[in-house]
């Protein structure tokens, strides 16, 4: 187990410098025009295979780092470049992690490389959880699958909603409800492979950020996947409902849930670094802008309103960086989050990437407003990550609980 420390390797600085390029060559020049066409930014991610940052092997890579660093420090550079472009690089490694954390080896090898596609024929993945009313109450999913045994089949009937890369993936990974009465407990997943009848894309959301990343609403009727598309088996999935079963006629159900929840916890980090990344990309434009431009014959940064707020903006960016990479060194020590470190993480980083990019575009002022300085789409897309991943709300509660030991609501 590795040592906590604040100070990168040389490793991992070369990695941290080759991310940081490609970003700051590849991302940031087309940031603004795929945020204006609201489309997914193809060339830039057949741009990102050839150069193997899109690829499982990168991500493994940086998930094995053992200071647990690699992932939080990949996703600052990446999404200090422009989120929505990032989001769309990032966005099949939720279904790829899905398939690699549940899926047996025949599944991983038949399947993670159909979601990458080739540098030449690039291809994405969706993971499709959330639903109209079933956002962060996961309990309240009504996607039902219900297994056809004369066929060895699987029949799959529900919406999903805020699917990233719904419709237009080559390979879906959908949570559905096996069985109702255990709650989140009889939950699976299943691999929807291409081309299947009965998936269909459904409303395609145009949002208020992150724009360049295809966002929208999957539906499924009557869709019968191969009963080799349950992630890890039949055999795994009734013996995990008959433990889930013997646990709640126990009592054992808040334990289980619980469970579930530190599963979460270690997740969240990784998108407190992409927020990092967007603040820190809004704090350099703002104080780049704060040294030229001059105003009554001095540079802004001479008055202490402008100096000040840069200097809260620098200190809260680091400060959020510690708080993830603190909790992303914590999960893969195995250290417990007895203080709910991880929602600590995202919850705080989060509220700096919107305070900051606001406070960037209030000094750039009038320019700040205008899409002719970056700050504004910066300010748009520092939205989601109070939203997705368990919204700020979310994270209150979710350490509220943690720290008092209540069920509290």
């Amino acid at each position: 187990m590795a040592e906590f420390t604040m100070e990168l390797n040389d490793d991992q600085k070369q990695v941290r410098d080759w991310i940081h390029g490609f970003a700051a060559d590849v991302i940031r020049p087309a940031a603004a025009e795929w945020d204006e066409r609201e489309e997914t930014p193809w060339p830039v991610i057949q741009e990102a295979a050839k150069v193997g940052i899109y690829s499982l092997d990168f991500y493994a890579q940086q998930f094995f780092d053992p200071t647990g660093l690699g992932i939080p420090m990949a996703m600052e550079e990446l999404f200090w470049g422009d989120a929505g472009i990032a989001l769309s690089i990032v966005g099949t490694g939720l279904a790829a992690i899905g398939v690699v954390a549940n899926g047996t080896e025949e599944q991983i090898g038949t399947w993670i490389p159909q979601m990458y596609g080739t540098p030449d024929d690039v291809k994405v993945a969706a993971f499709c959880s959330s639903e109209p009313d079933a956002g962060s109450d996961v309990g309240a999913m009504r996607t039902r699958a219900v297994y056809d045994q004369a066929k060895d089949e699987w029949v799959l009937n529900g919406t999903k909603t805020w699917a990233t890369n719904g419709g237009i993936a080559n390979v879906h990974i959908v949570v559905a409800v096996v069985d109702p009465e255990l709650g989140t407990k009889g939950h699976a997943s299943f691999i929807v492979p291409p081309a299947t009848p009965g998936l269909s894309q459904g409303q395609k959301f145009k949002k208020h950020g992150i724009r360049a990343s295809h966002t929208a609403e999957v539906v499924l009727e009557d869709v019968r996947v191969p009963g080799s598309c349950l992630l890890g088996g039949k055999d795994k999935l009734d013996e995990r409902l008959a433990r889930a079963r013997e646990r709640a006629a126990a009592g054992g159900g808040e334990r289980v849930k619980n469970a579930a929840m530190a599963t979460f916890e270690a997740s969240r980090p990784a998108v407190g670094a992409m927020a990092v990344g967007t603040a820190r990309a809004a704090y350099e434009v703002a104080l780049d802008y704060a040294r030229t431009r001059t105003q009554f014959g001095r540079p802004i940064i001479d008055n202490q309103g402008v100096a000040f707020q840069l200097a809260d903006m620098r200190t809260q960016i680091d400060a959020a960086r510690l708080l993830v990479w603190r909790a992303s060194w914590m999960a893969v020590a195995g250290k417990p989050f007895t203080s709910a470190e991880g929602s600590m993480s995202k919850l705080y980083a989060s509220e700096v990437a919107k305070k900051v990019t606001a406070q960037a575009v209030q000094i750039l002022g009038g320019n700040g407003f205008t899409r002719e300085y970056p700050v504004e789409r910066m300010h748009r897309d520092s939205a989601i990550y109070t939203i997705f991943e368990g919204t700020s709300e979310i994270q209150r509660l979710v350490i509220a609980r943690t720290l008092s030991g209540m069920p509290i609501r």
